[in-house]
């Protein structure tokens, strides 16, 4: 058992609150709008390498119920793992599979989909949220976003995703009612797609296009 320090205890929202309110709030309306971004007003300072608009989603998102997993980067950092714990009582675990929240540090850093929890026709919501650091991230392709909650179609640059994510999530979409969805916090804003997002490249045939 790791031993909190003083380290772990940065500070977590001013006002506890209504910090969390906003946040939760933001990060609804981003998967009820997904494909566009919305702001994140809380401000925190948690330990590195864990962004800041992660952690705020963390603090507003997660609690006692909630087992977390955290990518190798943040799980060796004794500093994140104990700050998340003593602010929400999450418990840390070793396998992507047991989490109902995945963190990951990097697009890079994000676990196959398939690997996640994706819920039952009992029970959808037992699924995962996978949470992707997009800060600084850079775009992924030029996509086309459409379905409930889009106007249409949206044009989207992907950033925050990882570089073989389509293929991943038209397995996801595919499972609905089941399957994951993805929140992408940036420097101050959050993104969000949910299961039901169908996304495509317009550089490639779509896979509802190649067999229509």
């Amino acid at each position: 058992m790791r031993t909190l320090t003083s380290q772990n205890h940065t500070p977590g929202f001013a006002n506890p609150v209504h910090d969390a309110q906003h946040i939760f709030r933001a990060v609804l309306e981003a998967l009820a709008r997904p494909g566009t971004r919305h702001p994140l007003e809380a401000t925190l300072n948690p330990p590195k390498p864990l962004g800041a608009s992660t952690g705020v989603i963390i603090l507003a998102l997660c609690d006692e119920l909630t087992p977390i997993w955290l990518d190798p980067t943040l799980r060796d950092s004794p500093a994140v793992s104990g700050w998340i714990t003593f602010h929400t009582g999450a418990r840390i675990v070793e396998n992507a599979s047991e989490a109902l929240f995945v963190i990951a540090s990097s697009p890079s850093a994000a676990p196959a989909l398939g690997e996640l929890m994706r819920g039952t026709d009992e029970e959808p919501h037992r699924s995962a949220t996978l949470i992707i650091d997009a800060q600084g991230s850079r775009s992924t392709g030029a996509l086309i976003a459409s379905g409930p909650g889009i106007a249409g179609t949206l044009a989207w640059d992907g950033a925050g995703l990882p570089s073989d994510f389509l293929p991943q999530w038209r397995e996801n979409r595919a499972l609905f009612p089941c399957g994951v969805d993805i929140i992408l916090p940036a420097e101050t804003t959050v993104l969000g797609l949910p299961r039901t997002t169908m996304l495509i490249d317009t550089d490639q045939p779509s896979h509802e296009q190649r067999n229509a």
